[in-house]
């Protein structure tokens, strides 16, 4: 008997030990987008070779279907430069009226870097200013509009934060909405795949994206002078929905182009590239677009997060939402299991008092036994 009781015991705590450990963590998940698009430098491609690209970092994908069709160690954490503007821009956009006059200030004027030319004292309208920031990639008119926006730069910097993990950038951290070398900031080709994703799907932003000339104030002299888009796939090449270009010193020649062609729509992101960047965007856009019925998707871009609706609570109760007279419990999750974490998630569901009961019993049993064999003695 007590060999049967050990027995038990010892299988009740094998089997609610591993239940626990499942239940804490699930395991580690694979990369973001699918199994191949890790950080490592290895390109990965299926179905014919890709062109050699010299940047340490890349990801070519069909922003209609998500299928990303060769990547180059897509969730690499690096410096983004100025193409971190697009991020800026998705949450900019929504919030500010395109006809608001912002006046420029000396900290505008100020910011080091790139600039298109915030003079202090002078009115820009918000949609110019987003010209300045698309195609000059202009520090001085992002400092503006985001200063222009509720909260001001550290707000901004908050809601590109949260933006990024509401579309599933999860490589992504701002500390600065211009795109400088910031400490802690970072994204990867991956996320500004997103980012381009996530932009297109607006008229607006992909107008100010596909721009090539605008005229800004000249200060002091009057008239304007001509801004030019820094993107040069606008002006060589056939189907270019332009996008954003970057380069800092420490994160070197950054950037996002997309083109049409043929019904399909591509994005091409590339990071810490040498000169010549946008020689090799074009490359692999031809070769894509090429080869485009012979590839087999390596992976996926996610789809955001689905939106909160509005609350309309009155109170809440735990595990429970309270909708005025009524209580409302919240859906359950429709997640799938194979069968194995099936079998291991209804077991864990089972109350621990379950798994006590067998021994408790038996060593009831046990205990009760030798007063049952003394009165058979009498």
């Amino acid at each position: 008997m007590r060999l049967l009781l050990t027995a038990c015991a010892t299988t009740a705590l094998v089997v609610a030990g591993p239940l626990t450990a499942t239940a804490a963590g699930q395991g580690p998940q694979g990369p973001v987008g699918g199994d191949l698009l890790t950080a490592k430098p290895t390109v990965v491609a299926d179905g014919a070779a890709p062109p050699a690209v010299q940047a340490s970092a890349y990801v070519v994908a069909d922003i209609d279907t998500g299928d990303v069709l060769v990547a180059k160690a897509p969730h690499a954490k690096l410096r983004p430069a100025s193409t971190l503007k697009t991020l800026t821009a998705l949450v900019l956009l929504p919030r500010l009226k395109k006809t608001d006059p912002v006046v420029g200030t000396d900290a505008d004027a100020g910011i080091i870097g790139s600039k298109v030319g915030v003079y202090p004292g002078l009115r820009y309208t918000v949609d110019l200013l987003f010209q300045g920031m698309f195609l000059a990639s202009g520090n001085d008119a992002v400092h503006a509009l985001a200063a222009h926006d509720q909260g001001g730069i550290p707000a901004t910097i908050q809601r590109m934060n949260q933006k990024a993990k509401e579309i599933g950038a999860d490589d992504t951290h701002v500390t600065d909405p211009t795109g400088l070398d910031a400490d802690g900031q970072f994204s990867s080709a991956y996320d500004l795949a997103l980012f381009a994703q996530a932009g297109l799907a607006r008229p607006d932003f992909a107008k100010y994206a596909a721009t090539k000339y605008t005229a800004f104030p000249n200060a002091g002299k009057g008239g304007t002078y001509q801004v030019a888009n820094q993107n040069k796939l606008l002006f060589s090449y056939d189907g270019a929905l332009g996008v954003k270009t970057g380069y800092t010193t420490l994160a070197r020649n950054t950037f996002i182009g997309a083109a049409r062609r043929n019904g399909h729509t591509l994005v091409v992101t590339l990071m810490n590239a040498p000169h010549g960047v946008t020689e090799d965007a074009s490359n692999l856009l031809t070769w894509t677009f090429k080869n485009y019925t012979k590839l087999n998707p390596v992976g996926t871009l996610v789809k955001p997060a689905a939106a909160v609706p509005p609350k309309a609570e009155t109170g809440t109760t735990e595990g429970k939402i309270t909708t005025g007279t009524s209580t409302a419990h919240p859906p359950r999750s429709r997640t799938v299991l194979n069968p194995g974490q099936a079998v291991q998630s209804l077991a864990f569901r089972v109350p621990a008092w379950v798994y006590a009961a067998p021994p408790v019993l038996l060593l009831g049993l046990f205990l009760r036994r030798p007063k049952a064999l003394r009165r058979r003695r009498h």
